[in-house]
């Protein structure tokens, strides 16, 4: 008679070690994803409240206080004006995030409307891909530079002025989804049934979108932001007297050597921030693409 296997045996530890194994590494994964949503938590809560925060206005200059060391009145001190560094952090994630989510939102809306319409409707996708192509040849930031230059320097016109070169981003990638969907044997049923085509794209086609879109506006996010930040540090972005941080960065410059904590500071809450938003992107693309979930 063969002798009954032992429990906790090599055969059985090696059986369970792999599963154990896979759910240390997902734990361990989560936490820069918790990371991340903590620092976003605190950057939009630090936006909303921003009058309540601020224990300065952004934009008080006071000569007589100019580049002032960090005090129990000026926690982070003041800039080369005598503006107080800390009210000009937040209130410039205040714009930050407005730029973020109008940018996406106008983005994600025009390039759904147009990507959808390009890959269902095939005599319109040559021209309209054509355009889409001719805008992804210009680099966005000379375009932006372009735009800003011809009607002035305004919040209305950076946010267009970002807008336009992400839409063809979104419109490509709505489309190629189109066009995968449009061929599944559930569209042409419902095409060769006669069914209207807005209840065709609305229930059928759409709704494919929304994954990949999601995945999709978390980097538009976090590249309007980035694009505003280094718009208005090459001086053609918003003036100079609105507190955001590439403003900021561009006044600290001259400065830099004295006190480079007027560079350090924002472009530290710059950085976290696009960090922390390309952290959570990742971890939706891995959650809502089942191939990424497989691999994981």
């Amino acid at each position: 008679m063969s002798p009954l296997p032992v429990s906790g045996s090599t055969h059985d530890e090696e059986a369970v070690s792999p599963g154990r194994a896979r759910n240390f590494g997902a734990a361990f994964a989560s936490i820069p994803a918790c990371l991340a949503a903590v620092v976003m938590v605190c950057v939009v809560a630090m936006a909303l409240l921003a009058p309540l925060i601020s224990p300065h206005s952004p934009t008080a200059i006071a000569p007589a206080q100019r580049l002032m060391e960090p005090t129990a009145e000026h926690m982070l001190g003041t800039d080369a004006l005598g503006r107080d560094t800390f009210s000009r952090i937040v209130y410039g994630s205040r714009l930050s995030l407005t730029v973020g989510a109008g940018v996406t939102f106008f983005s994600v809306a025009l390039g759904l409307l147009i990507g959808v319409f390009a890959g269902y409707f095939r005599a319109f996708d040559m021209v309209v891909m054509r355009v889409m192509d001719g805008l992804m040849a210009i680099p966005g930031i000379l375009l932006a530079i372009a735009l800003i230059a011809l009607t002035g320097a305004s919040l209305t016109t950076v946010l267009v002025a970002i807008i336009v070169p992400e839409v063809p981003r979104v419109v490509r990638l709505v489309r190629g989804v189109i066009l995968n969907v449009r061929s599944e044997a559930y569209v042409e049923a419902a095409v060769t049934l006669g069914s209207p085509v807005g209840r065709i794209l609305w229930r059928h086609l759409i709704p494919s979108t929304v994954a990949p879109l999601t995945v999709q506006a978390t980097f538009v996010f976090a590249s309007a932001i980035l694009t505003e930040s280094t718009l208005s540090f090459l001086g053609a972005g918003l003036p100079s007297e609105i507190p955001s941080w590439g403003n900021m960065m561009a006044d600290g410059r001259m400065y830099f050597q004295l006190k480079p904590g007027l560079i350090l500071l924002p472009g530290f809450a710059l950085a976290i921030t696009l960090l922390s938003v390309n952290i959570l992107g990742d971890v939706l693309r891995d959650r809502l693409d089942p191939k990424m979930e497989k691999r994981t």
